[in-house]
């Protein structure tokens, strides 16, 4: 590996943790000396690179620097295209759009002989399995209210064909390979709960701001997803799937 490539890794790696990184991390990780690896922080380092810390407590990238996209390794590449292609052919048709103009501003910004990863990709997503059914409520939409903590009034059928009305704190859009679910905090039933967006009768995206924060409700709705996946491992139910248990 060249040393120019070394250090981009060695960014990338204190970029990627949230916690201060060790030089012997870093050297496992590259396969290096550590003896190298102390080298290549003292030389970010004195290239101006914003990283503090010290050998035997650990490194961290301070917020705010950033790299040339054209930096982009050719597994980045294909990981990205990847991603797009699962996107462009089961996301809903803004988010497809917007996979197709990202895999576009990247094939600007790379370098001529990374572009054939683009043009032709060495990994590709099945195509032959169901697309989920048609959404209907603006999923676009969604995403909106999800970033703004906005209310959702929905007219809603479950599979009993019974139908309900009731006001919802969406959190996340859930994207699964047959049906695409709205995860929200349901006034009506006091909890969380996922809604299947082909099930959808009538929506109206309020201007009512819910007040706890999206990030506090995500991090109950997953510590909540967690302990019932756990008490159904302890059943010893096969197939079982987290997010159904609350799918309305």
């Amino acid at each position: 590996m060249r040393r120019a490539d070394r250090l981009f890794r060695i960014i990338q790696i204190l970029r990627r943790k949230k916690r201060p990184t060790t030089a012997n991390e870093i050297s496992e990780e590259l396969e290096i000396s550590l003896r190298t690896a102390y080298r290549d922080i003292a030389q970010l380092m004195a290239d101006r690179v914003p990283i503090r810390g010290e050998a035997g407590i650990g490194y961290v990238l301070e917020g705010g620097f950033d790299m040339p996209p054209l930096m982009l390794t050719p597994d980045e590449i294909e990981a990205a295209m990847l991603g797009a292609q699962w996107v462009m052919g089961r996301a809903d048709p803004v988010l497809a759009r917007a996979a197709s103009d990202l895999v576009a501003k990247i094939g600007v910004v790379i370098p001529e002989h990374l572009r054939p990863l683009l043009m032709e990709p060495a990994l590709a997503t099945a195509s032959s399995r169901p697309l989920p059914p048609p959404d209907t409520i603006d999923i676009a939409r969604v995403r909106t209210a999800i970033r703004a903590q906005g209310k959702i009034a929905l007219v809603y059928r479950d599979e009993k064909e019974d139908e309900t009305r009731r006001i919802v704190w969406p959190i996340a859009v859930s994207y699964w390979e047959t049906v695409r679910l709205i995860v929200a905090w349901c006034e009506l039933r006091n909890g969380f709960r996922h809604f299947r967006t082909d099930r959808v009768v009538g929506s109206e995206f309020l201007e009512t701001r819910y007040a706890t924060p999206r990030a506090k409700l995500r991090a109950q709705w997953k510590k909540e997803m967690e302990e019932s996946c756990d008490r159904r491992m302890r059943r010893s139910v096969k197939s079982a799937q987290p997010a159904a248990a609350l799918i309305e």
